[in-house]
Order: structure tokens, then C-alpha cells, then sequence
């Protein structure tokens, strides 16, 4: 089942975590920890326009509805800061974690590597890479790939 970005839900959750531009990790964070039922996930995000390739982004997924319906959605906490429709955006999960799983992976980086930021979690190796990018176990790299093939889709010149 595809999962739809939940527009409401997302603008919702910004405004009670106070989502912050460029700090989309600690927002889906944050977004984890105030939302019931939820599921953090990193992956890749594919839109139109620059930069015109896929951007490393979080977001959370649940699979309830206020209404009573179960389908899966996506909220964003980080939409206000992406200027674009929601139906421009295109998510490609590469990591999920329970909120459970998400606090434990926190803690433990901040153990072992104080003086850096504890998100993203790659959880464990190998890594894949591209470039010179590393990109965490293969789960990246495929979602990359497919957010990659996205990105040249819809930036492909319109022909007349």
C-alpha cells in the first residue's frame, strides 16, 4: 500500500514541535517522540527543481486515522520549510525505527560519540556509498537509486 503525505497532519505536527528549517532530523525526532503509534524514517526525498537530485531527509509514518480508517500516511514535520505541494513530493524510506528503537540508537551515539549530533542513525554496517557519499547499509543506496530515478523524471525538459 502507498502511503500519502498527510498535509494536515504535517503542518499540525510543525507547529506543536515548533519544526525548525534545516534541522529535518531533529523535527521527524521530535515528531516521533509527540506522536502516538509513530514510525521515524530516514530515507530520500524527490521533488522537481533544485537541487535536482534526491535530498537525505526524515519524516514519521503511522498507520491510524483520526476518523477510525487504517491506511498508512506520512507526516512531514518538515513541511513548511520545503516551499513545495505536497503532491510534488516524493518519499523513498531507507531506515525505519520504532520510537523505542529511535531513543536506544540516540542514546547509545551519544555515548560513543559525544561531540557529534546523534541523527541521522544509520544503524548497522556494512555501508554502501556513492561517490563520496556514505550512505548507510544497502537499504540506502537502493532507496537512493530509486529517488535518483525519480528526480531525473521530473526535472526532464518539457518538450513541445
Amino acid at each position: 500500500m502507498d502511503k500519502i503525505l498527510d498535509e494536515t497532519a504535517s503542518l499540525e505536527i510543525a507547529k506543536q514541535i515548533k519544526s525548525k528549517a534545516k534541522n529535518h532530523f531533529d523535527n521527524a525526532y521530535n515528531a516521533a517522540l509527540a506522536t502516538e503509534g509513530a514510525i521515524y524514517v530516514q530515507g530520500f526525498l524527490a521533488f522537481g527543481g533544485k537541487p535536482y537530485k534526491p535530498v537525505e531527509h526524515a519524516w514519521i509514518e503511522v498507520s491510524d486515522t483520526p476518523d477510525g480508517t487504517l491506511r498508512d500516511r506520512i507526516i512531514d514535520p518538515n513541511l513548511p520549510h520545503l516551499h513545495k505541494k505536497a503532491q510534488e513530493l516524493h518519499y523513498f524510506p531507507a531506515h525505519r525505527l520504532t520510537v523505542e528503537e529511535l531513543k536506544a540508537a540516540v542514546e547509545e551515539a551519544k555515548e560513543d560519540y559525544p561531540e557529534d549530533d546523534p541523527l541521522p542513525v544509520y544503524g548497522k554496517q556494512p555501508y554502501e556509498y556513492y561517490g563520496d557519499q556514505m550512505l548507510g547499509p544497502k537499504e540506502y543506496l537502493e532507496a537512493y537509486n530509486l529517488a535518483e530515478a525519480k528526480c531525473k523524471q521530473l526535472n526532464q525538459p518539457h518538450l513541445n
